[in-house]
């Protein structure tokens, strides 16, 4: 009894100390977690949950996956950091590696998931106005509403979501809003000459995993063709087999122009994100132009290897696709009058939660988490179904059977 007080003492505490010293930009469940392996995390007290948010789909590999601690332990004795003043030993590999694996000239390695976007909207102009002749600050990307691309000052001037613009301005000019899903808003846009780009998540996983009709990303990749405009995939959270496949867009077959990356590409032990194009686009950046300290770190790209070998050494995006199959009719098989619409791909479903009685899909993550599985809603109403993509067929059945219990215990 007395460990569990401690323990308990101890939960309360660590919140207390956020709440105390920390911004207050986020509000977590009122969970706190001290230890993940795999497809699990274990809390203060020492309870046990299945992981089904996977830190936004970072953990695709699962938590602590040996073989990619190993490499990070390994580089980490030998070289972190150089900055990229200098050569270091690992860099070259992973480049190599790395534009192998995805069949592009070129990787511009950052960070984070925002960078990768700041990048991939840098490139874009860059390339704008050296190849395509677009006159200086003329260029602009077009983006999607309902988007999410990150939270940066540029980025935040794309949205649409008043909680991530709201309070923020003045906004970067440069971009058009066009409705998601939309084709012919796109071909309306595109009549504008000073159009560099077209941004676009392959499926909206912030406004709640919004799926695009089939046929949408393909008319989209070629009506940028058609108007010599880059076609640009976010397929940071997306990406890396989360759907069932490698990237989301080889669900239609689109080779994106330019594609960030991020997230998953650790395995969600580091900082770790990429922009792929070929020569043509990526070396319109010069020296001096774009870099960042810790993009391209020796850590940073042995970690990225290990990651992205594990994804195909243990056939994730199959086994994505499979389980996403079970996970999806299961859902959909939940007979509650609180599941307005289960959406999704692969291991990447959303439920839209009508509130009964007062309750609502914040009540259903509590309970949720009091039975053993961590989710968080996200825009009020939707709860975001990602678990780690080694999940087993056994687990799965079990988070769905926690899932259907939960949701049947608010009738």
């Amino acid at each position: 009894m007395e460990m569990t007080l401690n323990a308990k003492t101890l939960s309360q505490k660590a919140i207390e100390l956020e709440d105390k010293y920390g911004a207050h930009n986020y509000h977590p469940l009122p969970v706190v977690l001290s230890k993940g392996e795999g497809v699990y995390v274990w809390d203060t007290e020492g309870k046990k949950y299945f992981d089904f948010l996977s830190a936004y789909s970072a953990l695709n590999q699962g938590h602590n996956h040996p073989k990619i601690i190993s490499a990070l332990i390994e580089q980490a004795q030998q070289l972190s950091l150089t900055s990229r003043a200098f050569y270091n030993d690992a860099l070259g590999k992973y480049e190599k590696y790395i534009t192998s694996y995805f069949g592009y000239d070129k990787v511009l390695p950052m960070n984070t998931g925002a960078e990768g976007v700041e990048t991939a909207l840098k490139l874009a102009r860059k390339w704008a106005y050296t190849k395509k002749g677009i006159a200086e600050n003329q260029a602009k990307i077009i983006v999607c509403e309902g988007n999410f691309h990150g939270r940066t000052i540029s980025i935040v001037s794309a949205s649409t979501d008043p909680d991530s613009y709201g309070g923020f301005g003045p906004f970067t000019p440069g971009f058009i809003k066009i409705p998601y899903n939309n084709v012919e808003a796109l071909k309306n846009a595109l009549q504008d000459n000073t159009v560099a780009g077209f941004l676009v998540e392959p499926i909206q996983g912030e406004a709640g995993v919004l799926l695009p009709d089939e046929g949408y990303l393909a008319a989209c990749a070629e009506l940028c063709k058609q108007n010599n405009v880059l076609f640009i995939a976010d397929e940071v959270q997306t990406g890396l087999c989360r759907t069932g496949k490698l990237l989301a867009c080889e669900h239609e077959n689109v080779r994106p122009d330019v594609v960030i990356l991020g997230k998953a590409l650790s395995g969600g032990v580091y900082p770790v994100s990429a922009v792929l194009a070929d020569d043509e686009i990526m070396l319109c950046i010069k020296p001096g132009e774009h870099g960042s300290t810790y993009g391209g770190n020796p850590i940073a790209a042995k970690v990225a290897i290990a990651a992205l070998e594990v994804l195909k050494d243990e056939k994730l995006a199959e086994n994505s696709a499979n389980l996403g199959e079970i996970l999806g009719n299961e859902l959909r098989s939940i007979k509650s009058d609180m599941i307005k619409l289960v959406r999704g791909k692969g291991l990447f479903y959303a439920i839209v939660i009508t509130p009964k009685n007062g309750k609502t899909a914040w009540d259903v993550c509590l309970k949720l988490a009091e039975n053993g599985l961590l989710a968080k809603p996200t825009h009020g109403d939707i709860i975001r179904f990602a678990p780690p993509l080694i999940i087993t067929e056994e687990q799965l059945k079990e988070c769905i059977g926690i899932i259907r219990s939960t949701i049947e215990s608010f009738e």
